[in-house]
């Protein structure tokens, strides 16, 4: 195990306000300090971290400058807050982060008064803030006052479309308001779009020592009379190296571009800002994701395994079994070998989703459109329309975001969209902000839409050639994060009947018909029963939508109870089944009838197993709903 990193200044900071003595040389050692402890504590847990290796400066520069809480700091997505947690006073806490009963990774309003604004999603901060400034200037309440107004935002969140709609809507209201574009030059993955191209524009060549000056306050400094030939420099110097830019079109005063880690910048920047601001202004501050550290790393340490600090390694448990995003990806390379017409859309995603493999073998059929759910469905509703085969690989809780487009431009109109949903179900130390808690629900619900959930890797090799069949209607397939469950692997998929499940296994008194990669658990779940004088059906549904009414049927004719699994919210599977069977008059025979879903909590992070525990679904607790619905309390044990 590496040792702790000596660090004396950091000591002595239990809060922002033990920085406000510091000098600036201070303020600099403690940022290197900073940046020593975040790597050793992401060492021993594992966690977010090149993106808070790129902030160390700029945190300590804000919170030295700022008076937070009462100043609102937001930052966006928020994987880069752990040296912000670090000097809000959870330092000792953070061997905790992203562990059931620990941190959170991300910032969270119930945590920390030092965290103003929950978020995990991506491109929400300029719109929380300005929403925080307008309450300030109409006399809303907060128990921490209220001041300034401070969104952080990647050059990555950028490219949402959320972030202009808020700076748009800002510059029209003009109320102070400060936004530090934190330009790393990548998001997860590398950055995509004219945006990016734009920003590196601005900065390719830039005179930093002349903005630096200029963003000291020089012009402010001057006698009266030498500022407006100042300024007029100044602007002259900007048209001549960048050519003026779009954020000042949208009404905000622009900074920049300024080294995110020169803290000398950085400190004056601030103060400038803070003493002179009088309506929106953007700081535009170049870092490096990973610095110090990671920042050689394809993906600069986006997210990391527990690590070796000396060599990089990161302590992973061995693969038993592919995961399911690495089957989801090669059954697809398979088909698009044999098919030109495949196309495949990731939103700033490729590695999550598997999409990386894909455009390696086919770059131009491949389409990263950035943080930007919203248009990437209506994108693929849009190839679809112009008789290409387009499928959607987006994570269930990244895919909520573009709702409106799945109905509107999708549903609507039957467009032949396939929707790969990564992530599905509960999934681990992210928590409730990543949790593909809800798509059973929110697709099943749209006419025409077909719902796959796969039960483990073969059936979701399956079910990538099933979506591919389907081309006069939209469809989705889903499955979780992680390791699929070890079995055998058919070379290519086969198209499944629409519609149609499987039986499992056949027993007496109680069928479990399952929805997705519960069928482990609701096997073991069996075997116990077994032993215990109960041998269940089990059933695997593979459609949501459109349901199997005639296994259905069957099960609830030859049973006295049925019990449905699912890994989603109330409202999906368990509830169409539950449709059928009171339109085909089943409950008026009497049939016991239960539905196992997530329920209607937000679960925080914690191992999947201990979420899938809080959540009541595991093989006990199966069991335990097997029992309690047949109304037995004891079964003596076979001999």
């Amino acid at each position: 195990m590496s040792e702790r990193p000596t660090t004396p200044l950091l000591d002595k900071v239990n809060s922002p306000h033990d920085l406000k003595g510091l000098s600036d040389a201070d303020l600099k050692r403690l940022a290197d300090e900073l940046r020593a402890e975040m790597i050793w504590t992401v060492s021993q847990t594992g966690g977010h971290f090149g993106a808070g290796l790129g902030v160390v400066e700029m945190t300590v520069a804000l919170h030295a400058i700022f008076d937070t809480p009462r100043d609102k700091l937001i930052w966006d997505v928020s994987h880069q807050c752990y040296p912000h947690k670090i000097l809000t006073g959870r330092r000792e806490q953070m061997l905790t982060i992203r562990q059931k009963d620990g941190l959170s990774g991300f910032t969270k309003r119930s945590e920390s008064a030092y965290d103003p604004f929950g978020a995990a999603h991506s491109s929400t901060s300029i719109s929380a803030a300005l929403g925080f400034a307008v309450a300030r200037d109409l006399g809303g309440d907060s128990d921490t006052g209220h001041g300034d107004a401070i969104a952080v935002i990647g050059d990555g969140a950028m490219s949402g479309g959320m972030a202009f709609e808020a700076m748009n809507n800002a510059g029209h209201l003009g109320k102070r308001l400060i936004v530090i574009l934190n330009d790393n030059e990548m998001s997860i993955a590398p950055p995509t779009g004219a945006m990016s191209s734009y920003l590196s524009r601005l900065y390719a060549g830039a005179p930093f020592q002349e903005f630096k000056a200029a963003a000291k306050g020089a012009v402010s400094l001057l006698p009266e009379p030498f500022q407006e030939g100042a300024r007029r420099a100044k602007e002259l110097l900007k048209s001549a190296t960048v050519g003026g830019t779009l954020f000042e079109e949208l009404g905000f005063s622009y900074v920049g571009p300024i080294d995110g880690h020169d803290m000398e910048s950085l400190l004056s920047v601030l103060r400038t800002v803070k003493s002179r601001a009088d309506g929106p202004i953007l700081i535009h501050a170049i870092t490096k994701k990973g610095k110090g550290y990671s920042e050689h790393r394809a993906d600069r340490g986006h997210a990391t395994a527990k690590f070796n600090i000396a060599t990089g390694e990161q302590v992973k448990a061995p693969s038993n079994a592919p995961s399911y995003t690495k089957v989801f990806a090669q059954s697809l390379i398979a088909e698009a070998e044999d098919d030109p017409k495949i196309v495949a859309v990731t939103a700033a995603m490729p590695d999550g989703t598997g999409l990386d493999l894909f455009a390696e073998r086919f770059p131009s059929r491949c389409f990263d459109v950035g943080i930007a759910e919203q248009h990437g469905v209506t994108f693929a509703a849009g190839m679809a329309a112009g008789g290409l085969k387009p499928f959607a690989a987006i994570y269930s809780t990244f895919l909520q975001r573009g709702y409106d487009q799945i109905v509107h431009d999708v549903a609507i109109q039957r467009l032949p969209v396939r929707f790969a949903i990564d992530r599905a179900g509960l999934v681990g130390a992210d928590g409730c902000t990543h949790a593909g808690s809800y798509d059973i629900s929110y697709m099943t619900n749209l006419p025409g839409m077909v719902v796959m959930a796969a039960a483990d890797e073969a059936e979701l090799r399956h079910m990538v050639r099933t979506a591919l069949e389907i081309d006069d209607r939209p469809s989705a397939f889903r499955f979780p994060r992680g390791e699929g469950v070890g079995v055998e692997l058919p070379e290519r998929g086969t198209a499944l009947e629409i519609g149609k499940g499987r039986m499992i296994s056949e027993g007496s008194r109680v069928a479990i018909l399952n929805f997705g990669t519960r069928l482990k658990e609701v096997q073991e779940a069996a075997e116990t029963l077994t032993a215990r004088g109960i041998t269940p059906t089990i059933a695997d549904a593979r459609f949501a939508k459109p349901l199997d009414e005639e296994l259905i049927l069957q099960l609830v004719r030859h049973h006295e109870a049925l019990i449905t699994v699912e890994e989603g919210a109330v409202g999906g599977f368990g509830s169409h089944v539950a449709q059928l069977l009171a339109e085909k008059g089943v409950f008026d025979t009497g049939i016991k009838y239960r539905s196992m879903v997530l329920p209607d909590i937000f679960i925080d992070q914690a191992s999947p197993r201990d979420m899938y525990a809080i959540a009541g679904m595991n093989a006990e607790d199966i069991v335990a709903k097997v029992l309690t619905t047949l109304g037995v309390e004891v079964l003596s044990q076979r001999a």
